[in-house]
């Protein structure tokens, strides 16, 4: 989990951020906003999520293909409730 860490904070590190936010609350950005971002924002925000949701003691693994599976369920429950918070709509569809 150690290693995780420190792959995801170097990746926010190193990665350029977009101009417009030094900071982003993913409990107050909705779905609709999510749906709207660059690629590339898309993508940290699904690897820091597939931290955040997995479990203490797991393995430090990246499985892309867990990530892209849950970037697919996320954006599909996103594109029905574009008014959600992100997190709430993580909450129903990341898998632990």
């Amino acid at each position: 989990m150690k290693k995780l860490s420190i792959l995801l904070l170097s990746v926010i590190l190193y990665a350029p951020l977009p101009a417009r936010a030094q900071q982003m609350d993913l409990a107050t950005i909705t779905c609709k906003e999510f749906i709207d971002s660059d690629k590339q924002t898309i993508g940290l925000i699904l690897m820091w999520l597939e931290g955040f949701y997995a479990d203490t003691d797991a393995k430090p693994i990246v499985d892309f293909d867990k990530m892209k599976s849950n970037g697919g369920k996320l954006g599909e429950y996103c594109g029905k409730n574009p008014g959600h918070s992100l997190i709430t709509a993580a909450d129903e569809v990341m898998d632990n």
